[in-house]
């Protein structure tokens, strides 16, 4: 009975490795492709959203690296139904906390009225919205730690850490 159930867990831990996207590591703006999981004025409060996690200082922020589409695009292909609609439900409550609390919308919002907003959202009692804001604040840093520019400029990432130096004379 036990060896079923260690089958079953190892052949979904092989299921789940090969399913992982490729485009995961090391992506671009450019290999994400058309993402159409929101219409634009949400994929704009989510932009800033995530621009709130990670801001622009002397190294490019989450926006401008464009980590907004991959979280679009992480929940549109390897989340469900669920993680969907939550992400839809979550940018709603956003903007309607943003407009209650400030009487604008999260997008007008300066930067400490934006942590205000995210930081009472995070504290509050509805699970899915708790749900919605990790699951945002981690695909965030996710994507934006696996961007192309900050593997190649910040952690000078190499395909091939090692070289391969044949025929060499060694000393004995």
């Amino acid at each position: 009975m036990k060896r079923r159930a260690a089958l079953k867990g190892i052949s979904m831990a092989v299921a789940g490795l090969v399913a992982l996207p490729a485009w995961a590591s090391g992506w671009n703006p450019a290999s994400l492709g058309k993402v159409s999981a929101v219409p634009l004025p949400e994929e704009a409060l989510l932009a800033e959203l995530v621009e709130t996690i990670i801001p622009e200082t002397d190294t490019p922020g989450a926006k401008s690296l464009q980590v907004h589409r991959f979280v679009l695009r992480m929940i549109q292909d390897c989340y469900g139904e669920v993680a969907q609609s939550n992400l839809q439900q979550g940018l709603v409550a956003v903007d309607e906390v943003a407009k209650g609390a400030f009487d604008k919308s999260f997008v007008n919002l300066n930067v400490t009225q934006r942590v205000a907003v995210l930081t009472h959202l995070q504290k509050s009692d509805d699970p899915s919205t708790k749900g919605f804001i990790s699951l945002v604040k981690n695909l965030t840093i996710q994507g934006y730690l696996n961007s192309e520019y900050v593997l190649l400029n910040m952690m000078d990432y190499k395909m091939a850490p090692g070289f391969y130096h044949g025929c060499v004379p060694l000393k004995t």
